[in-house]
């Protein structure tokens, strides 16, 4: 008689990857060469699901806050159904304070099982079509003009790409941008422009280079002064920052053309797919986009694309490390994998 084959304990394993940049990524909030991710295998009946969440220091949680978090509840965590994967995270927020990328990780990881377990992949789970998947733009991080051009230069293969603003080098930036190419450009400025008057001014500006719309001119909590800039601006503006949870939407939707909604922040795909219906029944358009992550934070990302107006779902490409195979890139499209679940494949260590 053969001998039984030896089946995965059930139970949660709880990783911190850092993962390597290809470039020092800089934004107005930072200036970074790794980014300390964290992941989530969950197991149950010999089936493993995987996930992560990139921690976002501003919200007060790293990785070791998130393993904190989800070690405080192992146990429940352990012995809860996975295939109640709603009622399971419904419980899992109750039960955790903050952490956000923690929670984005365990809905991941669960949704993998779920569809390992059925084996369909997730985008078939959530009733979508993979080949109505948009263009992903390649993100560019504010740096010397020489380098900035070379960043350019990389990213030859993508139709559109999305360039960092907010300091007081724009200009350059964006000129370094336009010495290397005429493509469409979307711009980012996280929060960075001081006033108003100068996010008028600046946006008009950002018009005339081809910029086609921009994200998070002034600080989040700053939404009186954005009706006063859109009277004035003829470019889309979309929420970034401001955008983190499903009660978020319906106070930026007088204020702003669409919103960017980001998996690390809402807390997991179930939620963030509550976020894209509610910003559509508020006639918004949608940005589906994502922090510096391996190949399982953006392929889970990837799964609700076929949702949404725009993608900004790079973060994987942006590092030398990835430990996974997932969603593709072809001449800009994003490509999902056919396999189960998130349809991941480990890259060899």
């Amino acid at each position: 008689m053969a001998a039984p084959v030896p089946t995965k304990k059930n139970g949660l394993v709880l990783k911190t990857r850092r993962l390597k940049l290809k470039h020092t990524w800089t934004t107005v909030m930072s200036s970074s060469d790794y980014r300390d991710t964290f992941y989530v295998e969950f197991t149950n009946g010999g089936v493993t699901g995987i996930g992560e969440g990139a921690p976002i220091i501003r919200y007060k949680e790293s990785a070791e806050t998130c393993t904190a978090a989800l070690e405080a509840i192992r146990p429940w965590l352990e012995s809860a159904d996975p295939w109640a994967f709603a009622k399971f995270m419904q419980g899992a927020f109750q039960k955790i304070e903050g952490n956000w990328a923690g929670k984005a990780a365990l809905d991941i990881a669960l949704l993998d099982w779920v569809g390992k377990k059925l084996n369909i992949p997730l985008w078939r789970h959530f009733g979508l079509d993979r080949n109505d998947a948009p263009v992903t733009t390649f993100s560019i991080g504010i740096d010397k003009a020489e380098v900035v051009r070379q960043k350019v230069l990389e990213a030859e293969a993508f139709p559109v790409l999305k360039v960092k603003v907010g300091l007081a080098n724009d200009e350059e930036m964006i000129a370094s941008v336009r010495a290397a190419t005429k493509k469409p450009l979307r711009v980012d400025a996280n929060e960075g422009f001081k006033s108003k008057e100068e996010a008028v001014e600046k946006i008009n500006w950002l018009e005339k280079q081809g910029v086609e719309f921009i994200e998070q001119p002034l600080p989040a909590a700053n939404l009186e002064d954005m009706n006063w800039i859109r009277k004035r601006v003829h470019m889309p503006i979309i929420a970034d920052e401001a955008c983190l949870h499903p009660s978020d939407i319906p106070k930026l939707a007088p204020h702003f053309d669409g919103v960017n909604i980001k998996i690390d922040k809402c807390g997991g795909l179930l939620e963030g797919w509550r976020m894209i219906q509610l910003a559509r029944s508020l006639n918004l358009k949608v940005m589906l986009g994502c922090m510096v992550s391996s190949s399982v934070a953006v392929t889970a990302a990837a799964q609700l694309s076929p949702l949404v107006d725009y993608a900004d779902l790079d973060g994987f490409l942006l590092i030398s490390n990835d430990p996974y195979d997932g969603v593709k890139v072809e001449k800009g499209k994003l490509v999902l994998p056919t396999g189960p679940g998130l349809g991941l494949k480990a890259r060899p260590a």
